[in-house]
């Protein structure tokens, strides 16, 4: 374990090498959190969803990055989201914003329950593998317009998996329950690059943007283009992210 994933000595596992599933969409959040859990002691397993997004380049970069850091599987389950739509990242008649929302306005770009419907997928995987542990990518600080981000969230589903489960319902006490894990939900995106940074991330390799194209090349102008590009400069780092040249 390194110095600094000490300080997530929380989210540490119970006992040494416990499976935990991840979600993992191939982005800087979710690859920082993979290469935590590893980190911290866990067998980690990534679940990545193709949910009908506006890309698949973030689930190639998905398998290429759970390769290299080492997962001890990779799931990638299809769901077909678009068939809902409601969001800007599932039906192509909903423009992706360039400029920035109004503060607190839940964005266009929110996938209706969808951190809900993926970590149910990785909650049952979860239960499956005998493992009790589960993490996502989930941030308040830069993402604070998306509801299914919010610690009360965090907490809810949490307390939801426990009384949904058969693992929930026969736990002895507090070491045989579930937990849901988000540890940079109160980060910055500079904090966050600086913790990937630590553990040797290459985030060169991860695609954050909402309209990357079949390459991975980022637009860098949408939301997540903005933040992760403020999140490199107050990092002091230079960004590795590949941008279109158009």
């Amino acid at each position: 374990m390194s110095e600094l994933s000490a300080a997530f000595q929380q989210f540490a596992p119970r006992k040494a090498n416990a499976p935990a599933v991840i979600l993992f969409s191939g982005g800087l959040d979710s690859t920082t959190i993979l290469a935590l859990a590893k980190d911290l002691g866990y067998a980690p397993y990534a679940l990545s969803v193709g949910y009908g997004q506006r890309h698949s380049s973030e689930l190639s970069a998905a398998k290429h990055i759970a390769k290299k850091i080492g997962v001890i599987r990779h799931e990638v389950v299809n769901l077909d989201l678009t068939r809902f739509g409601g969001s800007a990242l599932t039906d192509s008649s909903i423009d992706v914003p360039t400029t920035p929302g109004k503060e607190h306005e839940i964005p266009v770009t929110y996938v209706p329950a969808r951190n809900t419907i993926l970590l149910s997928l990785a909650l049952g995987w979860a239960e499956s593998l005998g493992g009790l542990d589960v993490f996502y990518g989930a941030n308040a600080v830069d993402y604070s317009g998306y509801p299914d981000c919010r610690p009360e969230y965090v907490a809810s589903f949490e307390t939801m998996a426990n009384l949904a489960t058969k693992a929930g319902v026969e736990a002895i006490n507090s070491d045989n329950r579930f937990r849901v894990h988000a540890p940079i939900i109160s980060m910055s995106k500079s904090e966050i690059i600086k913790l990937g940074n630590t553990l040797s991330v290459d985030y060169s390799q991860t695609v954050s943007c909402y309209q990357a194209n079949d390459l991975g090349e980022a637009c860098g102008e949408c939301e997540s283009c903005r933040l992760r590009q403020v999140g490199f400069m107050q990092a002091n780092l230079s960004d590795p992210t590949r941008y279109q040249k158009n």
